[in-house]
């Protein structure tokens, strides 16, 4: 009977020796020089990436970490001012690092160790930003802020009648919203949406689906009947067809 294929991976050519005690040796050291020139896994560590695994919880302990602390520095920001919650949290990072780092030496004194500095990989890591990045990031957003200037100018200077009045009703909600909450708490309910609403999203994605078909179908009515009805819609219209 013909043995299975195995997948190719590296494996060097080493005569094992005899039964016995060397025997196993060898095929151990076999196995370890095999792992070590084996090919390594991928790594993700994109930034979209990780904040995807964020908001959608892949991993829920980091989620909730994420989650909480982010609470905790927006409710520091409702209480206090910003000075003193960045002087405070830099302080308490301080006094850990500092904690962390006389415990690691007292315990190699200790046990007559000698592992080096507890922040080497940090300290050797490169957080360096590129310039190639810095000039990707920066035209993105003046990208961006064109984008909203071009679209802000439309909207202001009633280019399209109906969409400066959708316009006027946002901003006339706004100042509800506005009435109701300041910024702080705008910012501290969005972080909760941040890590509740796309979750929901996924788990519900076709009845949440089908339902925003039959709005965005019953406002696309709505504005039909409103451009039918205004003549400056009309006029728009019939400027950008030309």
């Amino acid at each position: 009977m013909a043995r299975p294929r195995q997948s190719p991976r590296f494996t060097p050519s080493v005569e094992l020796p005899p039964r016995g005690p060397g025997r196993a040796a060898a095929r151990r050291h076999i196995t370890s020089v095999s792992l070590v020139f084996s090919p390594p896994c991928p790594a993700r560590s994109e930034p979209t990436l990780c904040l995807e695994s964020l908001i959608y919880w892949r991993c829920a302990a980091r989620s909730g970490a994420a989650l909480g602390a982010g609470l905790v520095l927006l409710v520091a920001l409702a209480c206090c001012s910003v000075v003193s919650v960045l002087a405070y949290s830099s302080l308490l990072a301080l006094v850990a690092a500092v904690a962390f780092r006389i415990y690691k030496n007292v315990l190699q004194a200790v046990q007559k160790t000698n592992e080096g500095h507890p922040f080497k990989w940090l300290l050797e890591k490169d957080v360096s930003v590129s310039v190639e990045r810095a000039q990707s990031l920066a035209a993105s957003a003046t990208a961006q802020l064109n984008a909203a200037l071009a679209e802000l100018r439309r909207l202001f200077l009633v280019e399209d009648l109906v969409d400066s009045l959708k316009f006027g009703v946002l901003l006339w909600c706004l100042t509800y919203v506005g009435a109701c909450f300041n910024g702080i708490t705008l910012i501290i309910l969005g972080w909760i949406a941040l890590f509740t609403l796309p979750k929901a999203y996924e788990m519900n994605k076709a009845q949440v689906d089908a339902n925003l078909e039959l709005a965005r179908a019953k406002i696309n009515e709505i504005s039909a009947k409103v451009r039918a009805a205004v003549p400056l819609g009309r006029k728009a219209e019939s400027e950008k067809d030309k």
